[in-house]
């Protein structure tokens, strides 16, 4: 499946670190900021962890929730969120099937292999849960601050 700019955000609910959930529809009315990433405690999903979470006040002013998710589990998200103090929830999409709904979990090749795989995809979601803004296969460094100058003009 594909999401593209102008789609209603497909649904989710996912459990999340500290034993919580968080659902799509829970959060109309807030601009979300839906990140995908391979895996927990590697070192391009920790710099774009802590990113999100050093400008997460800016985020945060401008009426914009974080989500990060992985297929890792929420015990790993948990050891995750703590280790770095993130202030934001991280989904725990172990069965696969929000990240397949999103059309990051993809074909993937490494040294002629073959493979799926999470990919690192930015999505923004306005109030009304229309994708206002979309990211594939994200670089890391800078990425976080192009969102947020795209969620910026949003409002």
């Amino acid at each position: 499946m594909t999401v593209e700019v102008g789609d209603r955000a497909p649904a989710f609910h996912l459990q999340t670190d500290g034993a919580s959930a968080i659902k799509l529809a829970a959060l109309k009315g807030k601009n979300v900021v839906l990140y995908f990433y391979p895996k927990d405690n590697t070192s391009g999903c920790t710099t774009q962890a802590c990113a999100f979470r050093d400008l997460h006040p800016r985020f945060k002013k401008l009426n914009a929730v974080v989500i990060g998710v992985s297929r890792d589990s929420v015990k790993s998200h948990d050891g995750f969120k703590d280790k770095h103090e993130l202030p934001f929830a991280l989904g725990a999409d172990e069965d696969g099937k929000v990240s397949v709904a999103w059309g990051t979990w993809i074909k993937k090749s490494m040294y002629g292999r073959s493979y799926m795989g999470m990919e690192r995809a930015t999505f923004l979601i306005d109030k009304q849960g229309v994708i206002r803004n979309t990211w594939r296969k994200v670089k890391v460094p800078g990425h976080v601050e192009e969102v947020l100058e795209a969620l910026k003009a949003l409002d």
